[in-house]
């Protein structure tokens, strides 16, 4: 009989995976740092940077805004932190 995996083992496999990762990247670094090699995690950052800039271009944030369900627009993001409120009274200034 074939098991079939439901949602919360895939999140919990991917997260562990996750984790591994992480903790792999750390022991890595610290062990380049142990050793004094900060060329080379010079290197690794800035290729870690470009791909990840690569990765943001490469990605299609304006038809991905578009298929979302939320009926808020995101227009107003440029108004946010900007100081302007859309209550007219009670002014503290």
């Amino acid at each position: 009989m074939k098991r079939s995996r439901n949602v919360v083992d895939d999140r919990r496999r991917r997260r562990m995976i996750t984790i591994l990762w992480t903790a792999v990247l750390a022991v890595g670094t610290i062990i380049l740092i142990y050793k004094e090699m900060t060329a080379v995690l010079y290197i690794l950052a800035t290729v870690g940077v470009t791909a990840l800039l690569i990765a943001v271009a490469m990605a299609d944030l304006a038809h991905a805004e578009t298929l979302t369900s939320d009926t808020r627009r995101s227009g107003d993001s440029a108004a946010i932190g900007s100081g302007i409120t859309s209550t007219m009274g009670n002014n503290p200034s």
